[in-house]
């Protein structure tokens, strides 16, 4: 079985529309989003829709409840909060309702899946720090979580004593455990402006991670013309 698995698309559907067009050349069974479809970019509908209608299954995270009014955006920092008043605006009441039933993870036989962590999945964590990893690695029985959140795409071990890897093909160990961060398709923050999303081959053990080309400059002045803040958009320029 190979997966196709990506997430913080943040309403980019230039960079989604790339990451699709990518996937579609792979062999792959199933495709699954790790939740972010929306906030930040120019677009949300868009990335709704495209999700919606090849069938992704998608898990939620925390701009989906923040645009679907399901969360208190208090805390968010001045762009974020921006970026989600707008987004609330600009969705109608079905796709609000599809953001809020989406679930917080995902179980399957070989591997969880999740937005943020496999500890408390629904408070939206971050996976940064040693501490953190190994939170999640505790609430694992599963090789390998897949998740997203931090748009890094990197891979911590449970080894003694805890080792990570920012490589783009990862080994999976049967007999450990091993946490995969897939990146963002829509907001890198890796200094690297290309989308990024993963292929997980069971068969073979394998994680690969990809980076894909797309038009960032365009998606960029999509922000502008939505009169989002200026930042949103150099940010992507930047992958940071």
């Amino acid at each position: 079985m190979r997966y196709a698995i990506f997430g913080d698309i943040h309403g980019n559907y230039d960079a989604l529309d790339a990451v699709l067009k990518s996937i579609e050349k792979e062999d792959v069974g199933l495709t699954i989003c790790t939740g972010d479809i929306v906030g930040y970019g120019a677009e949300p509908k868009r990335c709704i829709e495209a999700i919606r209608s090849r069938k992704c299954l998608s898990l939620a995270g925390n701009h989906d409840h923040a645009a679907s009014d399901k969360m208190e955006i208090e805390f968010f920092n001045i762009y974020a909060k921006q970026a989600a008043q707008w987004t609330r605006s600009q969705l109608s009441p079905d796709e609000k309702k599809f953001l809020a039933g989406l679930p917080f993870i995902f179980h399957f036989e070989d591997m969880c899946v999740a937005h943020a962590s496999a500890h408390s999945p629904e408070v939206f964590n971050y996976i940064q720090t040693i501490f953190d990893a190994e939170l999640s690695f505790e609430c694992m029985d599963k090789p390998v979580l897949f998740y997203g959140h931090t748009h890094i795409p990197l891979a911590f071990f449970d080894t003694v004593p805890m080792t990570y890897t920012m490589d783009h093909e990862i080994q999976i160990n049967p007999d450990g455990k091993t946490l995969v961060n897939v990146g963002s398709v829509g907001q890198p923050r890796d200094e690297d402006p290309r989308a990024s999303y993963a292929i997980y081959d069971t068969a073979m053990r394998m994680v690969y991670i990809r980076r894909v080309e797309y038009d960032v400059k365009a998606a960029g002045r999509k922000i502008i013309q939505a009169g989002l803040p200026e930042a949103l958009a150099i940010r992507l320029e930047l992958g940071k």
